[in-house]
């Protein structure tokens, strides 16, 4: 908006920039507070490039490998290596033949691929003509069969099952609910392969910040917007931000879609609460930020522990929400990597259990979930840790909607499974307010870093055509 001549106030609830990636210092430790996976490069570099730049301008990147490790039980996990031949040994070796499999998947992830992201998804998500393509057409029953029937059609191996199961979490659903079409993700795992800039995802933030800064966007922190004013010919003419009001020819909300619409008069609003109650959410999250007090031995970066039931932990996010019995969870020790993390000879680990959105949240929850992950982490990876660490701090569904007003207390957004797709997602434009458009993972096209990036685009795009035209 700034590039093409809009002078742009960002208001930011919160005290400092980022949003869900902000950062947490304490004593010499850094954690990124919410995204820890640099996926897809491809999305931010064409992010950058969109004004001439490149991410090397403002972080730098390395290829992780191993890219993550993936415990199954005591002494029982496989190391994703960084390059696809070698990941193709992996699978060889756990299951004869698996690796002739698993080219010609990814080589029809990377075909969605370069349909997908490369295309489709930069588009508003106004129409359903918008997925019928040439391409799209001749894999349309990819869009009614699932990932989960996909990879166990030639896969046996139940470890390796899983591990092309993962990547569609990141896209908020189960595997049995996510469309075939989005195996794309298997190719932004095994075949770009996950990276970590350096200083951690906070360093990409402060990269959009300066970018936007050079651009002539200013940036107000602490400023909480009370209520979203329109004149009687149904436009926004200005914003209430603490008390004072701010007016304005266009508003473009990041913040929580539910909560933005709570902002305007009830007549004003898009969805009915019924509508949200009624859609699929992708998980919330119990997150742990730990200072450690030596380095940790048996994990890597990125670290998932499925020693226990995914199809149980997915029917306790999503069937009948309620405090998994044996989570499955997932660890980042990103000073493995990158000694900006945590002093010398310490280790910083961020822990994560996915849970259903709206569930109750204690502090004593909290406790009770943090010793059984911890007690599961000593035992697989054979190491005691307990008396190690320093300090912790934890992050549930209650801190995500006071920090973000995040509609039931969910991390990621709407799921993206078929009937949540495109323009089945909450509209970039409002169908109510003339000059009110939205951006994030609750709209097109999705959750996660790379898709709220492009909905950033997106939403820019559609704002152009209709204002400047």
């Amino acid at each position: 908006m700034a590039k093409s001549g809009y002078k742009v106030t960002v208001y930011e609830k919160n005290n400092t920039i980022g949003g869900r990636a902000r950062q947490y210092l304490n004593d010499g430790f850094t954690f990124d507070i919410g995204p820890t996976w640099y996926w897809m490069p491809d999305v931010f570099e064409k992010f950058f490039a969109d004004f001439g730049k490149k991410p090397s301008d403002y972080y730098t990147l390395e290829k992780l490998d191993p890219a993550y490790q993936v415990y199954f039980g005591e002494n029982d996990s496989i190391t994703i290596p960084g390059t696809f031949e070698e990941i193709c040994e992996i699978f060889e070796n756990e299951e004869k033949g698996s690796s002739k499999h698993l080219r010609k998947f990814i080589k029809s992830a990377e075909d969605n691929y370069n349909i997908a992201v490369k295309d489709v998804v930069y588009r508003p998500g106004v129409s359903p003509l918008e997925l019928v393509t040439p391409e799209t057409v001749v894999r349309v029953g990819q869009f009614f069969s699932t990932i989960r029937k996909q990879v166990r059609k030639k896969i046996k191996s139940q470890k390796l099952i899983q591990i092309l199961e993962f990547p569609v979490l990141f896209l908020g659903a189960k595997p049995s609910n996510t469309p075939a079409f989005y195996n794309f993700m298997n190719y932004a795992d095994f075949g770009l392969g996950t990276w970590h800039p350096k200083g951690g995802m906070y360093k990409v933030i402060e990269g959009m910040v300066a970018l936007a800064k050079q651009l002539g966007v200013d940036f107000k922190t602490n400023a909480v917007v009370e209520s979203i004013n329109v004149d009687a010919s149904n436009k926004v003419k200005s914003i209430t931000v603490n008390k004072e009001e701010i007016q304005t020819d266009l508003l473009l909300s990041g913040a929580d879609y539910h909560h933005t619409e709570t902002l305007l008069n009830a007549n004003l609003r898009q969805y009915s609460e019924k509508y949200w109650d009624k859609r699929i959410f992708a998980p919330s999250s119990l997150l742990f930020y730990v200072g450690f007090n030596k380095k940790l031995k048996n994990v890597e970066h990125h670290t998932l522990f499925f020693d226990t039931s995914f199809d149980v932990h997915a029917k306790d996010i999503y069937d009948t929400p309620r405090w998994p019995d044996d989570p499955l969870f997932y660890a980042s020790f990103p000073s493995i990597t990158d000694s900006s993390f945590a002093p010398d000879g310490k280790e910083a680990g961020t822990f994560l259990i996915p849970l259903a959105p709206g569930i109750e949240d204690t502090e004593e929850i909290r406790e009770k979930y943090f010793n059984i992950i911890i007690e599961r982490l000593e035992r697989l990876t054979n190491q005691d840790v307990k008396q190690n660490i320093i300090f912790k701090e934890s992050y549930c569904v209650n801190d995500f909607i006071e920090d973000y007003n995040s509609y039931k207390g969910n991390a990621y957004g709407l799921a993206n499974i078929l009937t949540q797709t495109a323009f089945l997602r909450p509209n970039i434009k409002s169908k109510k307010v003339k000059n009110l458009y939205f951006t994030g993972q609750l709209t097109v096209p999705g959750p996660g870093v790379p898709p709220s990036l492009i909905s950033g685009k997106i939403a820019s795009d559609l704002i152009l055509k209709n204002h400047l035209s």
